[in-house]
């Protein structure tokens, strides 16, 4: 495929992966493999391999989980951010890959949006200071560099992607891939913000979103693409589509391709993701182009910006991977930094029923304790969704540590621990606990399966702190997102 069709990009959707538990060999083997397609053609134009590390390089089995951008963003951290980065820029390399479709910069503003906990906060203000992360996965310009223009630092960082532009955390009811009902002053002022300044710092690419803006598919807006992102912000890298955005154009999707890559690219995609029929694509665009339906002014644009990607990437002197990166996968460096994030990511909503006498800090010689729960036996609940799966999974789906191992590490060799999911009320109160740990939340989920107008605890977790808080001093911890 690579030597038939010149395929400029190829990229790992959530959960896509060369093997089951893959190894960072395994996937340095199958991305050199297409790059040695690539590099065969008459151009030898190398491809550049993206993948969605939105929180550590979460498709990868054994790599370091970072908080979700929710978490980070109530570490009011910066500087934090941009150490993720660096991390996560450090795993994804090690595994041959070049490029990550993050940050998310969406600014939510309803919490019943599926893809709320992707979003660092509803403060707009907020969402513009993380974006320092972006200096993490690609590294720091230098002082006198050009606004606007790609800025990737060596061989230890990667390509990044703000998305989704523009206006996807403020559709009406949450609900994902809707209408963002807005004037373009609210527009600018809410949930451009984060773009101004992710493209000041050299973001190297930028997703355009599913949502739509009073009506018109993001997709399809020329005047949002063209004239503000690329004229008016002086964006010099490139603008891509998401997972069949073009198709989306259209409903139900793809029921006028002719129509959807027309209005796709003339509105100033630059690359497209076409996840199953390229040929199709291939096949209309060639057509289209040849008709004098889209100009060679509109493809210029499009290659001579991703052209600068691949340059600034370093892909043309470097394009094999750098197999010597392995030992930074899954390091302990890496993983007590995501300890750090987690303890600042944490939000103590009460501590005890009064000031004067807190419930924190627990007892750690206490003789017998409880934990109970959905949530502190299972790791791919506590990591969400985009974890190994694109909807993420339950049970031990990857390397790390529990709630219920972390607590039983935590107090003294001679507490008792007792775990229960659910234990009913007469069992608790007979037991001769000290105290209890209530662990409860959300399943994992990614997009429009989080979509819920239905804001209450899941999984019978309001009947755990009933049972369980009815009759003991108790701690909750929700997991949320």
């Amino acid at each position: 495929v690579m030597k038939k069709y010149y395929i400029g990009s190829v990229l790992s959707g959530g959960g896509s992966v060369p093997a089951p538990k893959a190894s960072p060999a395994t996937w340095i083997n199958m991305v050199d493999d297409l790059q040695k397609g690539a590099m065969s053609t008459r151009l030898q134009i190398p491809m550049m391999y993206g993948i969605d590390a939105v929180h550590g390089h979460n498709n990868a089995y054994g790599a370091t989980m970072f908080p979700h951008n929710i978490g980070l963003g109530a570490t009011r951290d910066p500087d934090l951010a941009r150490r993720i980065g660096a991390a996560t820029a450090l795993e994804v390399r090690a595994t041959g890959i070049q490029y990550t479709f993050a940050p998310c910069v969406a600014v939510c503003r309803d919490p019943r949006w599926g893809r709320c906990y992707e979003s660092y906060s509803e403060d707009p203000k907020i969402v513009k200071a993380m974006t320092q992360i972006i200096f993490g996965l690609q590294g720091q310009p230098p002082a006198n560099s050009t606004k606007g223009v790609p800025f990737i630092a060596g061989q230890s960082n990667v390509a990044a992607c703000a998305k989704h532009f523009v206006g996807d955390g403020g559709t009406t009811n949450g609900i994902d891939e809707n209408n963002t009902v807005i004037d373009y002053k609210g527009l600018v002022n809410i949930h451009m913000t984060p773009y101004f300044d992710a493209i000041a710092k050299g973001v190297s690419t930028i997703m355009v979103s599913y949502s739509s803006w009073n009506g018109m598919k993001m997709h399809a807006n020329r005047f949002l693409v063209s004239e503000v992102l690329k004229k008016q912000l002086g964006f010099k890298g490139f603008v891509i589509s998401d997972w069949q955005g073009i198709d989306r154009i259209t409903s139900p999707p793809g029921a006028n391709y002719s129509l959807s890559v027309f209005d796709g690219v003339g509105a100033g995609i630059d690359m497209v993701m076409v996840p199953e029929n390229f040929t199709n694509f291939i096949t209309e665009l060639t057509s289209q182009v040849k008709g004098g339906l889209i100009s060679m002014t509109r493809i210029n644009d499009a290659v001579r910006r991703i052209l600068t990607v691949k340059f600034t990437m370093g892909l043309f002197e470097y394009p094999m991977a750098d197999p010597s990166l392995a030992n930074h996968f899954g390091s302990k460096e890496h993983r007590e930094l995501a300890r750090e994030a987690v303890r600042k990511s944490l939000v103590l909503l009460k501590n005890g029923k009064s000031a004067g006498k807190p419930l924190l800090p627990l007892d750690k010689n206490a003789p017998k304790i409880l934990v109970a729960g959905t949530h502190p036996n299972n790791l791919g609940y506590q990591c969400g969704g985009w974890t190994i799966e694109w909807q993420g999974l339950s049970g031990n789906s990857t390397i790390g540590t529990t709630i219920l191992q972390a607590i039983k590490f935590a107090v003294s060799p001679s507490t008792e621990v007792i775990y229960q999911q659910n234990p009913d009320a007469n069992y608790v109160k007979g037991q001769g606990f000290s105290y209890a740990i209530v662990v409860v939340g959300e399943a994992p989920y990614a997009e429009m399966n989080g979509d819920n107008l239905n804001l209450t605890i899941p999984l019978g977790g309001g009947d755990t702190i009933k049972n369980v808080c009815g009759s003991l001093k108790c701690l909750v911890i929700l997991i949320s997102g």
